[in-house]
């Protein structure tokens, strides 16, 4: 089974994750409801939540010993719908 790897992750406002795969997928990932689980809960600020950083098969939030996999982000992101360019309705 090939691992999947991710391109590029950024922080979106209201706590929210843009990732985008190899594969061209981009997906949005909700951070909000991690925060029930106290590992996460360093990162309930705006400043230490947009220190996150691609590693590749996982991001990371660097200082804070915390990561998450490109799975689990794969698993428990929403695809991002491309919008079509030139159609008219």
């Amino acid at each position: 089974m090939k691992l999947r790897k991710i391109l590029k992750v950024k922080a979106l406002p209201d706590f929210m994750l843009s990732v985008i795969f190899e594969n061209g997928v981009e997906k949005t990932v909700d951070f909000k409801p991690y925060f029930k689980f106290p590992v996460f809960e360093v990162l309930k600020t705006v400043h230490a939540f947009s220190g996150v950083r691609n590693s590749g098969y996982f991001i990371e939030w660097p200082g804070y010993e915390i990561d998450l996999s490109a799975d689990t982000l794969w698993n428990d992101g929403e695809s991002v719908e491309k919008e079509a360019i030139g159609v008219s309705g």
